[in-house]
C-alpha cells in the first residue's frame, strides 16, 4: 500500500492511505537516505510504501520505501552539528508567522527562513500577526518590514488570528495545497491555525521551555485534513533557524534581490563582501536593498551559528 505520512513520533508514523484508512508504521531496519544525515529518515508530507504486519495483534504496517521528495524543509540538527532535521516534506508552500514583538522577530531569523525556502523552491509567505495588539510606532514597525519583504517579492498579509483580520485571505491561498505554517513559541500559530479550522482544537497552552528540554528531539510536525480542500502541517515553535548544506558561493542565490544584480559583479564568484566593483554592494550603498538584508546574507557567510546551537523545539 501507499499513504502518505500525516504524523511522526520519531519511532511510529501515521500514515493514512488512498482510501482514508490511518495505520500507525514504523520502519523496516535501517533507512539511508542518499546524501542527507538526518535525525529523522521520514518525515510528515512524504509518501511511503508499507505492507501490514499480521504478527501483532494489533493491526500496524511495516515502511519499505520512501517516494522521491519534491522538496523539504531542513534546518540544522540541535545537538548534533553534522546532522540535519527534515521538518516536513513536499509542501506547496510555507506561511512564516512573524511578530514585533511578545515575542520579536528579528529579521535575521525570517532571512535565514527564506534562504532555505528559495533553495527548495518553496513559496512563502509572511504573516505578521498580533495586529490588533500593536500601538502606532509598531504598527510603523510592520509597514517598514512590509515594504521591505514586498519590495523583493514576498507576499506579506497583516493579520489577527485572535480578531479575524485576513483570515479568509490566508485560507483562500491555502485552498488546494499543502500549507505549512511555522515560527518562533509564542507569535499565535495555535490560534491561527484554530481561527482557519476551529474543529481542530489546537492547544495553545505555551509549555515553558525548561519543561521541554529533554524530549525537544520527539516533537514532530503533523499534518491535518482541513474541510475547505487544504492540508496544513502545522510545527512546533522554533527558537533559531540554521542554514544547511550550502556552499557560500550559492547562498546569494537564494536572496533574490541579490541574484538579479549578480551579472552586474566585476566577479563572476563575487560574493559581495570585499570584492571591487560589486553590484550588490553598490545598491547597498544606494538604498536599494535592505542593510538588515545584508547583514543577514554575511551573518550566513560568515557561519555565525551561536544563535541556533541552544536551539531547542517547544511547542505552543
Amino acid at each position: 500500500m501507499t499513504g502518505l505520512v500525516y504524523k511522526s513520533t520519531g519511532s511510529w508514523y501515521t500514515v493514512k492511505n488512498q482510501l482514508g484508512t490511518t495505520y500507525e508504521c514504523r520502519i523496516k531496519g535501517k533507512f539511508r537516505l542518499q546524501g542527507i544525515k538526518s535525525t529523522n529518515p521520514i518525515a510528515v508530507g512524504d509518501y511511503v510504501d508499507f505492507e501490514l504486519d499480521t504478527k501483532s495483534d494489533q493491526e500496524t504496517g511495516v515502511i519499505s520505501n520512501i517516494h522521491d521528495r519534491k522538496n523539504y524543509i531542513v534546518r540544522k540538527s540541535v545537538n548534533l552539528s553534522k546532522q540535519t532535521h527534515i521538518i516536513a516534506s513536499n509542501i506547496d508552500q510555507v506561511f512564516l508567522l512573524v511578530t514585533i514583538d511578545n515575542p520579536p522577530t528579528f529579521t535575521s531569523f525570517i532571512d535565514r527562513f527564506l534562504v532555505t525556502a528559495e533553495a527548495y523552491a518553496i513559496k512563502a509567505v509572511l504573516l505578521f500577526n498580533k495586529m490588533d495588539t500593536y500601538n502606532e510606532d509598531t504598527i510603523l514597525e510592520v509597514k517598514y518590514l512590509a515594504h521591505v519583504y514586498r519590495e523583493i517579492g514576498y507576499e506579506c498579509i497583516e493579520i489577527s488570528a485572535k480578531t479575524g483580520q485576513n483570515i479568509e485571505k490566508v485560507k483562500a491561498l491555502m485552498e488546494g495545497k499543502v500549507s505549512m505554517f511555522t515560527g518562533h513559541s509564542g507569535v499565535g500559530k495555535s490560534t491561527l491555525v484554530n481561527a482557519i479550522e476551529p474543529t481542530l482544537d489546537l492547544k495553545t497552552k505555551a509549555i515553558s521551555t525548561q519543561h521541554m528540554q529533554g524530549q525537544h528531539t520527539t516533537t514532530f510536525a503533523e499534518m491535518f485534513d482541513l474541510s475547505f480542500n487544504a492540508k496544513i502541517i502545522d510545527t512546533p515553535g522554533i527558537k533559531g533557524f540554521g542554514v544547511v548544506d550550502m556552499e557560500k558561493e550559492e547562498i546569494s542565490d537564494y536572496f533574490p534581490e541579490f541574484f538579479k544584480l549578480k551579472q552586474d559583479c566585476k566577479f563572476n564568484n563575487c560574493l559581495h563582501i570585499e570584492e571591487p566593483k560589486c553590484a550588490v554592494k553598490e545598491a547597498l550603498e544606494k538604498d536599494e536593498i535592505s542593510a538588515s538584508r545584508y547583514r543577514s546574507y554575511v551573518q550566513i557567510i560568515e557561519g555565525d551559528d551561536q544563535h541556533y546551537r541552544t536551539d531547542i523545539w517547544n511547542q505552543e
